[in-house]
C-alpha cells in the first residue's frame, strides 16, 4: 500500500470485473449468478402461496437468506448460519425495504386470503471480499427477471388454480446496487476490496443506491471516515452503480429476446 500497489495490480479506486448470468437454475422461478472478481453468489427465488399476516392483509412476503458455506472460504464451517451470514441477511432485507424496490402489495392475490411468498436464497460459492455487493447484485437481477404464474382464486369456495404456463413479469420499481470500500490508516481508501484487503483494513464502508437516491449506508465499526473521503465514496459509488444497472438490464434483455445460447447470456463489465 505504501508503494501505491494492490496485490492484484489494480489502482486504489478501480474495481474488479463483474459478470452476470440470468436464469441459470431451471428449478427456480428466477435465478442469477453474480460475480465480482472471484467472489461469486448464486441467487434462486422460489415463490409459494401463503396466508398473509393479519396486520398486512394485502401484502405478500420476501424472505432473503444468505448462506456462507464452508465451500466458499476456509473461515466458514458446516453447521448453523454464521454471524456474518445472519448480519448480511438482515442487511439485504433492510436494503429491499429502504430502496422500495418491491411493492409487497404486488404479491397479493386475494386480500386477507392468499399472497405470494418469495424465498430468496443467496448462496456464496466463492468468498473473496465485497460479498454484500455480490448478494445485492444477484438478488436485484433475480427479482428483475422474476415471473410468477397467474393464479385464479375463488374466495367463496376457496378453490385456487395456478396457471404455470401463463406467467406474469413481477414489477420491480428500482435496482439497488451496493459498492464497498475499505479504509486504511491515513485515510487511505480502496474500492472493491478483496478478502485479504478487508481483513487488513481498519474499517469498511458500503453504500447502496438506486436510480434516484441513497438507500443504505453500512459501516460496521472501524476508524471514522472524513467528510472528504465520504464524498469521494459517494461519487465513485454512483458512477459504479449506473454501470452495474446497465449491465444487469442488458443481461436480462438478452435472455428475454432469446438471441443466443445460455453461454452467451453472460455479460461482462471490466471497470
Amino acid at each position: 500500500m505504501a508503494q501505491d500497489i494492490r496485490p492484484d495490480g489494480r489502482q486504489f479506486l478501480s474495481f474488479r470485473p463483474i459478470s452476470v448470468n440470468v436464469s441459470s437454475i431451471t428449478q427456480a422461478d428466477s435465478s442469477a449468478v453474480f460475480k465480482i472478481g472471484n467472489t461469486t453468489v448464486i441467487c434462486g427465488i422460489k415463490a409459494e402461496l401463503a396466508t398473509p399476516k393479519v396486520e398486512t392483509p394485502d401484502c405478500g412476503f420476501i424472505v432473503p437468506n444468505v448462506e456462507l458455506s464452508a465451500l466458499c472460504s476456509p473461515k466458514f464451517h458446516p453447521g448453523p448460519p454464521s454471524e456474518e451470514a445472519q448480519v448480511i441477511s438482515k442487511l439485504i432485507e433492510h436494503i429491499l425495504i429502504n430502496s422500495a424496490a418491491v411493492d409487497l402489495k404486488n404479491l397479493c392475490i386475494c386480500e386477507a386470503k392468499l399472497v405470494w411468498v418469495l424465498y430468496c436464497d443467496l448462496l456464496c460459492i466463492n468468498y473473496d471480499g465485497a460479498v454484500i455487493d455480490a448478494c445485492t447484485g444477484a438478488l436485484a437481477t433475480a427479482l428483475k427477471s422474476l415471473t410468477l404464474p397467474r393464479v385464479i382464486h375463488d374466495p367463496n369456495s376457496g378453490n385456487t388454480s395456478v396457471q404455470h404456463g401463463d406467467r406474469i413479469p413481477f414489477p420491480v420499481k428500482a435496482l439497488p446496487v451496493s459498492t464497498t470500500f475499505a479504509i486504511f490508516d491515513g485515510q487511505l481508501l480502496i474500492a472493491d476490496p478483496t478478502d485479504d484487503e478487508e481483513s487488513l483494513s481498519l474499517g469498511k464502508l458500503t453504500i447502496v443506491s438506486d436510480e434516484e437516491a441513497i438507500c443504505c449506508i453500512h459501516k460496521p465499526g472501524g476508524i471514522p471516515v472524513s467528510q472528504d473521503l465520504f464524498i469521494k465514496c459517494l461519487a465513485k459509488s454512483k458512477r459504479r452503480a449506473d454501470l452495474v444497472r446497465t449491465l444487469i438490464n442488458t443481461a436480462i434483455s438478452t435472455v428475454e429476446k432469446k438471441f443466443v445460447s445460455l453461454d452467451n447470456n453472460t455479460m461482462f463489465l471490466n471497470k
